[in-house]
């Protein structure tokens, strides 16, 4: 039975890359759902998030960031963002308001659908000092997309996000949940596992591998009081697989043991985990393994 004011409805985070999308969809459900680094780009898919509270759910779906699509992968990336932007109740646009409106801005909003109501949340504000730079960002960003509302956050110190989720409700139709109360993402364990992974190789190496890396969960065995995971990471070439191994192992073992504590958290049971890497070249070009990358190939793959 629908609840008197009850409201439910889907919300699209769209953004450039490194805008902080993934830092703010963690800090708006209470759970860290989708990995965070320092480059662009970090995530690759749809990443669906759900709030449930007394007076709405909100189903959050985190996007790729708008960008030049110059690989197939790129192509893949960005076919997932107009997907997610389609026929949703609302829009959250996420922009760095310690930086100026760039082109690559102005193409970026050109993608918003028209006619779906959309949020300018302006991220990253504890990196500016002077509150007062903001006022000449919102007029510029209002000139180019006609916003419902516009609100300062700081996704990372969690600053201002109670406040947009009040309001993120009021644009919800009214409606009964659409999931179940406990429901929390849509992303298999498997899935999760394997960011996690690459989330710590991205921290590990920075600029020295950063997108030629895909990492594939290979076996997943649950026994008593212990989760076996065999995981490989594939790179394009030979000498990122060097600079991932580092002198000795020492490299790989320090991702091993990062994203193994990262694993334990989430599954809550202690984790054996066995990382492998090898060399796929070209694998962002080739449509067959771009696909055992999606998330979605994974799915039921927990019982297996």
């Amino acid at each position: 039975m629908t609840e008197s004011g009850h409201r439910a409805g889907f919300v699209a985070i769209a953004g450039r890359p490194n805008a902080g999308k993934s830092t703010l969809l963690n800090a708006l459900v209470g759970e860290k759902l989708a990995i965070t680094a320092h480059q662009p780009q970090t995530t690759r898919t749809s990443i669906q998030g759900v709030l449930t509270t007394s007076e709405a759910q909100i189903i959050f779906v985190d996007t790729p960031g708008i960008h030049k699509s110059d690989t197939y992968f790129n192509q893949r990336m960005m076919d997932t963002v107009r997907t997610a932007l389609d026929a949703r109740d609302l829009v959250l646009y996420v922009a760095d308001a310690s930086r100026p409106v760039t082109t690559e801005d102005e193409h970026a909003l050109a993608a918003l659908p028209k006619g779906v109501n959309a949020i300018l949340v302006l991220n990253k504000t504890d990196r500016v000092d002077d509150k007062r730079l903001l006022l000449p960002l919102i007029a510029r960003y209002s000139e180019l997309h006609s916003f419902a509302e516009t609100i300062p956050v700081s996704a990372l110190k969690r600053d201002g996000t109670s406040e947009l989720r009040q309001l993120i409700v009021r644009y919800l139709p009214q409606g009964p949940q659409l999931y179940p109360e406990d429901y929390l993402t849509d992303q298999p364990m498997r899935f999760m596992a394997a960011e996690l992974i690459r989330e710590k190789i991205l921290r590990a190496a920075r600029q020295e591998v950063p997108h030629a890396v895909a990492v594939l969960i290979d076996e997943w065995e649950e026994i008593p009081n212990l989760t076996r995971i065999s995981a490989t990471i594939y790179v394009e070439r030979q000498g990122q697989k060097v600079i991932l191994v580092g002198g000795k192992g020492a490299m790989l073992k320090k991702i091993g043991i990062e994203a193994r504590q990262e694993i334990e958290r989430l599954l809550e049971r202690k984790v054996f985990l066995s990382l492998f890497v090898k060399v796929q070249p070209k694998w962002r070009e080739d449509p067959a393994f771009v696909s055992t990358v999606d998330w979605r190939a994974m799915i039921g793959s927990e019982d297996k």
